[in-house]
């Protein structure tokens, strides 16, 4: 698809006649009169929430948008503020974004590709959304970047976690605070090394989508440099919800560690299901058997309950880290809605105040000016310390918190504990890394949709 099969709202559709019986061209073609995609004319800007409010990430999906009114809420000047007040950059104002209000719209991905691309697809040429942001899948995520680059809009990614997003499907247009696949390998190694030893056998069960493939080759990558031995590695579909099938073989493996390379109501499934075939309770290979999460949340946890006791994982945020930053945002979250934010409410909100910064800093909404600002942009205040969004890969760079299900949790929101603040530089590689795409992964050039 090409950057002309996307309309600014205000041309005439194809087949309509202007003036005296001129027909326009049948595919939509820009207004002259604006100097980029969805440029505001008015009073607002509008901003594009595409999130999965059903399908196997709707939990997820439903803290996203909780954390994205929250933000267009402190942005025109409502509430506390929340990190507004803490982040290091203080060119919001509370006054909008460049002095006009911010409004939005939703829209359901599903979790699918498909559906997602056409509902910010909607959102662009329909709504006008200068900024699309969202998605609870890094198939989504991806899906949904290439379009805004053909459209000419900026695409903030909301929870996505394959390497692929910011490695070989990296776009110029696209940018990205959540981590990935790669740094969960290299900051959950060291900690399963010291727990487990050296000499263990894998098994990975893995989602059948570039997330699962992207965490489980960067899991076995790190744990086998540590003299771990993959033994299996099995595909599942996104859409499964009852594991049962898959969990039984991994008893006849002779492997003695599971991986589950899954996510959201998935994981909660396979978990629960693997708890039920008792692997818990088994020694093999004179170990206990273990099994690990590589990519945790609280919502996964709260699902899957007891379960998940002492399984280790990792994640790109907890609500209960204590830097002001957290504890702001944490404030105004749980005012606002009784509990405590995720992960994926927690990244969601910080790209848009991270949007609305750069379109300050730049002075515009124009995407390439807003993708230059944010190039190479360092911060701190937002929860995750000190933190770079490189502009080789449009990758944000910062700690990774390693966690395990707590023993014994003091409510149900009180489920993991932190275990490990995995520095930044344990974790960063080349923009060129195999896992990335290699040399051939290419930003490309930013498009502004005129």
């Amino acid at each position: 698809m090409s950057k002309s099969n996307f309309t600014r709202r205000g041309v005439l559709k194809s087949g309509a006649v202007a003036g005296a019986g001129v027909a326009l061209p049948t595919i939509f073609t820009a207004s002259s009169a604006a100097a980029y995609m969805n440029e505001p004319t008015g009073g607002s800007v509008t901003l594009g929430f595409n999130v999965p409010q059903t399908g196997p990430y709707a939990d997820e999906g439903a803290d996203e948008l909780r954390a994205y009114k929250l933000a267009v809420e402190h942005l025109n000047g409502g509430g506390d503020g929340g990190m507004m007040n803490t982040f290091s950059s203080k060119a919001l104002q509370g006054n909008g974004i460049l002095g006009k209000k911010v409004e939005y719209v939703t829209g359901d991905t599903q979790t699918k590709s498909d559906a997602a691309r056409a509902s910010a697809k909607s959102m662009i040429e329909k709504d006008g959304a200068v900024m699309i942001t969202g998605g609870s899948s890094s198939g989504v995520a991806v899906a949904v970047q290439a379009l805004c680059q053909e459209a000419g809009i900026i695409f903030m990614a909301g929870l996505t976690h394959s390497n692929d997003t910011t490695g070989k499907d990296r776009k110029a247009n696209g940018f990205r605070h959540f981590f990935n696949s790669y740094m969960s390998g290299a900051a959950l190694a060291p900690v399963l090394e010291k727990m487990y030893g050296n000499d263990r056998k894998a098994y990975h069960l893995t989602a059948d989508y570039n997330w699962g493939y992207t965490t489980e080759e960067a899991v076995k990558s790190s744990t086998e440099a540590m003299g771990w031995e993959t033994v299996n590695a099995v595909k599942t579909p996104l859409t499964q919800t009852d594991f049962s099938s898959y969990i039984a073989p991994v008893l006849q493996s002779g492997a003695d560690v599971l991986v589950l390379n899954h996510y959201g109501g998935n994981m909660v499934n396979s978990l629960t299901n693997a708890v039920q075939f008792g692997l818990r309770d088994k020694e093999v290979n004179g170990k206990n058997f273990e099994i690990v999460v590589p990519l945790y949340s609280r919502l996964m946890a709260k699902g899957a309950g007891a379960n998940v006791k002492g399984i280790f994982g990792s994640t790109n945020w907890h609500w209960s880290l204590t830097d002001e930053g957290s504890k702001a945002f944490v404030r105004s979250f749980g005012e606002k809605y009784g509990f405590p934010p995720s992960q994926a409410a927690h990244t969601t909100y910080v790209q848009t105040l991270l949007y609305a910064d750069a379109c300050e800093r730049a002075g515009t909404h124009n995407p390439c000016g807003v993708a230059e600002a944010l190039e190479g942009f360092e911060f701190d205040g937002l929860g995750n310390g000190p933190t770079l969004y490189r502009a080789e890969d449009h990758q944000c760079f910062k700690d990774v918190l390693v966690v395990k299900g707590k023993e014994n949790p003091t409510s149900e929101f009180d489920l993991l504990e932190i275990v490990e603040v995995t520095p930044a530089e344990q974790v960063t590689y080349a923009p060129d890394h195999p896992q990335m795409g290699g040399a051939d992964a290419s930003l490309g050039t930013c498009n502004d949709g005129a």
